[in-house]
């Protein structure tokens, strides 16, 4: 299964204008909560209907305003997963999850699906339990059993783990890595998590303010965000205004330095940011954007320790974050006199 998407939604303060394309791989959506992650989910499943534009899939329009083609949910063969499990309270999880198998008339196949997914879930033993009677995590297995006895040729996660403590939403999150590696259509995961979406998607689309401001594989984006919104929104904790000195460095006037750009062109550079353990700490003066620091606060986190540092002798300069394991910054004497902004492990973003 394939997808075209480019669709325009108008709501009082908002606008979604989402282009993009899918094929048999799992695309993660991730963005702040109201950026239109879920909204773009919607449009695709039927839920909500674009004001322009089309959905196709592998070929065939589910809608298109121009030839007014509006396909009803039911027939879009799209398997939507909402936040909550959505399960229906007056029926057990066998009954929500037959329920989702009306293209199925052979009722001993269904009721062997049934058990099969059952299996696959962890569920057994659970089947005539109502959902007040199963925990989150066994709520979302039963919703998503539920999603995957319809057959679904594209299947719509949105943000499943919101509801669940860390340790079922590792628990589940495994699972689900499972089941989307042998899915074999396209997946579409809605997270504002960075980390469930690296873990679990090969493509990351960057959403904000109703816009993808960036599309491409997990780890380029990583390395190479281009853009603010993606660069804050993968994770990076470092961002500064930043403008061209020369053809090979910038300033970075938050932090009150002229960086060397390792080779890379400054010119169309507007902010600069670096990841927080990509910062080094040194005794040596010499190297490329070596400046030497204040320690203005340090916390220890639950695995490394976090330093908020600022050039030394610049009270206006804002501090950057810096990250170290424990292990490392326990076995330090004394912390060493100077800070190396590695030239290859800036990140230049040109808007």
């Amino acid at each position: 299964m394939s997808l075209e998407i480019d669709i325009k939604k108008t709501w009082p303060g908002f606008r979604l204008d989402v282009r993009f394309k899918a094929e048999r791989e799992i695309v993660g959506f991730l963005g702040a909560s109201g950026s239109g992650k879920s909204m773009t989910l919607k449009c695709i499943a039927g839920i909500v209907r674009p004001d322009e534009g089309v959905i196709i899939a592998d070929g065939v329009p589910l809608f298109d305003s121009d030839k007014k083609i509006n396909v009803p949910p039911r027939r879009r063969e799209t398997g939507y997963m909402f936040q909550n499990a959505a399960l229906f309270p007056n029926m057990t999880a066998r009954q929500n999850v037959l329920c989702a198998a009306k293209g199925m008339p052979d009722r001993s196949r269904k009721l062997n699906r049934v058990k099969e997914l059952f299996s696959i879930m962890g569920l057994d033993g659970l089947q005539d339990r109502y959902p007040a009677e199963l925990s989150g995590g066994q709520q979302q297995r039963v919703a998503l059993a539920r999603i995957l006895m319809s057959e679904p040729n594209v299947l719509m996660l949105d943000e499943p783990f919101s509801a669940l403590d860390s340790y079922l939403r590792w628990q589940l999150e495994q699972e689900l890595a499972v089941i989307l590696g042998e899915f074999g259509g396209t997946s579409l995961f809605v997270s504002h998590n960075r980390d469930e979406v690296y873990r679990l998607c090969h493509r990351v689309a960057v959403v904000s303010r109703g816009t993808l401001v960036a599309d491409g594989d997990k780890w380029e984006l990583f390395n190479d965000p281009r853009s603010y919104d993606a660069c804050l929104l993968t994770g990076c904790k470092n961002i500064s205004p930043a403008g061209p000195v020369s053809d090979r460095t910038i300033a970075a006037g938050d932090w009150d330095m002229t960086l060397e750009c390792g080779g890379k062109p400054a010119g169309d550079v507007k902010y600069v940011g670096i990841r927080a353990h990509d910062i080094v700490l040194t005794d040596a003066c010499d190297l490329p954007n070596c400046f030497e620091f204040e320690a203005v606060s340090t916390l220890r986190d639950t695995f490394s320790y976090i330093l908020l540092i600022r050039k030394a002798g610049s009270n206006a300069a804002k501090t950057l974050r810096l990250e170290m394991s424990r292990e490392k910054y326990e076995s330090l004497k004394t912390l060493p006199r100077y800070v190396q902004l590695p030239p290859e492990k800036l990140l230049l973003l040109d808007k």
